[in-house]
């Protein structure tokens, strides 16, 4: 069974699941009912950093236009354009073992493609989670559902996955930002332009 968290929580990986070096990073969403006349596409994304907090280069983020990190440690797993369905709307596979020694953390993160045109935000989106799964067995290990009420905010970083002393945890975080993709990239000293 799953452990289920709150905003801001942590909790070990792979010191309670020795030997655990694959894993799937799902997210998914629902969208409101709304009558903007356009589809609402959400993409996720993971940004490898380093000790300063920034993605040491433009590699390190991974998105619908960069499916895989050069070390091979992240691959996206597709971009959804409408989120239908049941079950994760993405993924992302990590490898925790070919993760460069001078990423300490992944955070993953929600955008809102085209949120100033489409005029959208999340809070038109509800029942939002992130979930990882040991990749081997499809066992759910982790589970945040995002419970808070996000009226403006057009960027999310969901949760994070850090070393702490050799091994890997997993952090809630649950944050919002305004700008979309250009803050969520700024943040990690990336120039989105």
């Amino acid at each position: 069974m799953a452990i289920s968290l709150q905003k801001g929580q942590k909790i070990d990986l792979t010191k309670t699941n020795p030997g655990l070096k694959n894993v799937i990073v799902g997210l998914g969403w629902d969208v409101n009912k709304y009558d903007g006349g356009s589809d609402f596409d959400l993409d996720t994304s993971a940004f490898l950093v380093d000790a300063s907090g920034k993605a040491p280069t433009d590699s390190s983020f991974i998105f619908y236009g960069n499916l895989k990190s050069e070390c091979g440690s992240v691959q996206h797993m597709g971009d959804n354009l409408t989120g239908a369905g049941d079950g994760d709307d993405e993924q992302i596979k990590v490898d925790l073992s070919k993760v460069p020694a001078n990423i300490e953390k992944i955070a993953f993160t929600v955008t809102i493609y085209d949120y100033e045109t489409r005029q959208q935000n999340f809070g038109q989106v509800s029942n939002a989670y992130i979930r990882i799964m040991d990749e081997a067995t499809g066992t759910e290990l982790i589970r945040y559902d995002l419970c808070e009420d996000f009226s403006i905010e057009t960027a999310l970083v969901v949760g994070e996955l850090y070393r702490n002393n050799g091994e890997w945890k997993f952090c809630a975080i649950g944050s919002g930002f305004s700008g979309g993709l250009a803050a969520l990239c700024a943040n990690y000293g990336l120039n989105a332009g």
